[in-house]
């Protein structure tokens, strides 16, 4: 997936959607099938099932047909999203690959999911992640406008905020979601996960490169605030609720406000293993008791 700055690139090299290939064909069978099973054991959901899934021909006009349902409003309705989103991941591959990686992320890493249709049908985080996909797409193509605007019914519909020229990529596991927020300038390699409340954001008004960058296989805890042009190294954790204002090295755990070095990780990939425990080396002071 080719991601284009909007701003000078960072001095930085990212990997974005650099990770194994993924079968789409087989990702849209399995989601066929668990449709088909909805349908025989809750009837109920019959017809939300059908529309966004067995009418459907491949994941691209699921998409279209889902994103758009959840979206539409009085000043611009299903009938202009969904061929807009439809087209937009029909005319872009790539796109409806990184869905489907982010989808296997959001199925193999959180316990709740038991299903890979459920994130389809009803996570909020991969919806906002999978709208962000097109408005960043949009953005690409300078129709920014319209880019923004799936922003802002995104950030309405689902309390997540993304700006379209944001760079992401791909295996992105956006749990709850609400009130996640990514700035402008901000990077989030692949294979990364996420808790609710996150923010990415600046320190002030200065313009360039000045949210972020997350390096693949980070885990941020929930209520996570990343400020300024920071990196999170490889494979690190960041604490909930933590504060971070300067660099994090690789496969080391922060905590805090502001957030310090607290341990190092015995794990190599701290999203996989979505372990928010905070370890603590012998090099580091413990936690103090709470009184």
């Amino acid at each position: 997936m080719q991601h284009i700055p909007s701003h000078p690139a960072s001095k930085n090299t990212v990997n974005l959607c650099l990770g194994s290939a993924i079968d789409v064909a087989e990702v849209w069978q399995t989601l066929c099938a668990e449709a088909r099973r909805v349908v025989v054991e809750e009837p109920l959901l019959g017809p939300l099932v059908e529309d966004v899934i067995l009418s459907r021909a491949s994941l691209a006009t699921a998409l279209g047909a889902r994103l758009s349902r959840r979206l539409a409003r009085t000043d611009m309705p299903r009938q202009c999203l969904e061929p807009l989103f439809t087209g937009v991941f029909e005319a872009h591959p790539l796109l409806v690959r990184s869905v489907a990686r982010d989808l296997l992320a959001m199925y193999e890493r959180d316990p709740a999911c038991f299903s890979p249709l459920e994130p389809v049908l009803f996570f909020k985080g991969f919806l906002a992640l999978s709208t962000y996909r097109v408005s960043h797409q949009l953005w690409q193509d300078q129709r920014r406008w319209l880019a923004l605007y799936l922003q802002s019914i995104a950030s309405e519909s689902f309390a997540v905020d993304i700006h379209p020229a944001a760079r992401i990529g791909c295996g992105i596991l956006l749990d709850h979601a609400t009130s996640f927020v990514v700035g402008e300038t901000a990077i989030i390699e692949d294979d990364v996960s996420i808790l609710h409340e996150v923010t990415l954001g600046g320190t002030g008004k200065e313009s360039g490169d000045r949210h972020p960058i997350v390096r693949s296989g980070v885990l941020l805890g929930a209520g996570a605030k990343i400020l300024g042009r920071v990196t999170i190294g490889t494979g690190a954790k960041v604490g909930a609720g933590s504060v971070v204002l300067s660099d994090v090295p690789p496969h080391t755990t922060v905590a805090g406000v502001p957030a310090v070095i607290v341990g190092e990780l015995g794990e190599e990939n701290a999203a996989a293993e979505m372990n928010q425990r905070l370890e603590r080396s012998r090099d580091h002071s413990p936690t103090p008791p709470v009184t």
